[in-house]
């Protein structure tokens, strides 16, 4: 459902009811995943996506029925269905899809509204919905952002999320704990729980769908090596932003797939720009004058990661620098310096991967050794303990 928020949101902003069919759970050769959705409003107007055209007609019509009758229903759809495979379902897939009624009559609607207006504004939020279970409870809705921004109480409620399912406060405590879980990953899943919110009694399943905006990745220095980086920040699914005091550097044109250029001081930059806990900093200039003002920001800073170019000599010139204008040894001890993970890297290219291998190794928790012949897990990410108890996770 937030893979078309901004429409949504603006048919929310309109006062235009609604019913939104979102994909839960795929398999075989499905064509969409987790999340995807189709909604349409009271005029038959559509809008998005569920199966890339294979079961569209049936799903409206589930959702016309749900605009009538106010009810949400879940729906398979898949090669043994005799309904699917008049709709053109022959590829062996098989999906289940939520249908929800979004009206202004609708105990959701508010939930539903808030989640929408996040995630059209690019701000981070995750909407738990339970899909299977008591049949008065599905539909019901959670929303909850990334730890901190919902500390406001909702009502006397004083928890961190908004909405509820109404059936045990435990239930909508241990939902929004998970819910977070899968928006910290940046992930849509299902997962199984108990009425109570415990792994005991009937178990209930909640689709838990997120929207996070894209990390940063700001490359400080317009060298061919950025350039480089660059282009594998972007595969990698950051945001790109280059930044470099000298314009004749730090252009559009030598950064055709950079999402920013910036020219400025880059620690009067990084001054006013915001960073999160997700933000990389990447510090190829290796120069003094840049690179101190810079270095001492950007290690009190919140970030992910901070990785600064330069030979081993210039590595240790240059913290002794910091130390000199009061960078202490725990903040020095962030820095990853000489950037990069040793790959024999030469070209701009090569250096490049060096540099985001080091960024995916510190994210996920990885040694940066060769697997083989080593005795470590292959997958470090923590959140994989958390998230994706069942399902299909996107």
């Amino acid at each position: 459902m937030l893979d078309i928020a901004e429409e949504l949101h603006r048919w929310v902003e309109q006062g235009r009811d609604f019913a939104v069919a979102t994909v839960v759970a795929v398999g075989g050769s499905a064509p969409r995943q987790p999340g995807a959705a189709l909604a349409v409003d009271t005029d038959g107007t559509a809008i998005g996506s569920v199966s890339g055209g294979c079961v569209e007609g049936a799903v409206y019509e589930l959702c016309q029925q749900a605009l009538a009758d106010g009810e949400s229903v879940v729906e398979r759809f898949g090669y043994s269905d005799a309904d699917a495979f008049a709709v053109g379902l022959t590829c062996g897939g098989v999906i289940d899809i939520l249908v929800t009624p979004v009206r202004a009559s609708d105990p959701v609607r508010e939930v539903i509204a808030s989640a929408l207006g996040a995630a059209a504004r690019g701000e981070a939020a995750a909407v738990a919905r339970i899909v299977s279970g008591p049949a008065e409870l599905v539909g019901r809705a959670l929303l909850v952002g990334p730890a901190g921004s919902y500390d406001a109480p909702y009502g006397s409620r004083g928890a961190s999320y908004e909405g509820g399912f109404g059936a045990h406060p435990e239930l909508d405590r241990t939902v929004a704990a998970e819910a977070r879980a899968y928006l910290d990953a940046g992930r849509t899943g299902t997962l199984e729980i108990g009425e109570q919110g415990s792994r005991c009694g009937a178990p209930l399943t909640v689709l838990v769908e997120s929207s996070v905006p894209p990390p940063r990745m700001i490359v400080f220095g317009a060298i061919d090596f950025a350039s480089a980086l660059v282009r594998i920040g972007k595969f990698l699914g950051y945001h790109v932003t280059v930044c470099d005091a000298r314009p004749v550097f730090a252009t559009q044109a030598r950064f055709p797939e950079a999402d920013e250029i910036v020219v400025e001081w880059p620690h009067r930059y990084l001054e006013r720009t915001a960073v999160d806990a997700r933000t990389v900093l990447c510090v190829l200039t290796h120069d003094a004058k840049f690179d101190v003002p810079l270095l001492r920001l950007a290690l009190r800073l919140p970030v992910a990661y901070v990785g600064a170019m330069g030979s081993r000599r210039t590595h240790l010139d240059r913290n002794e620098r910091l130390r000199e204008v009061g960078v202490t040894e725990l903040e020095l001890a962030r820095l990853r310096s000489p950037i990069g993970l040793d790959l024999g890297a030469r070209t701009p290219e090569e250096t490049a991967l060096s540099i985001a291998s080091e960024i995916v190794a510190n994210r996920r928790g990885g040694s940066g050794v060769s697997l083989t012949g080593a005795h470590t897990p292959i997958h470090h990410d923590g959140t994989s303990a958390t998230v994706g108890r069942i399902g299909s996770v996107a």
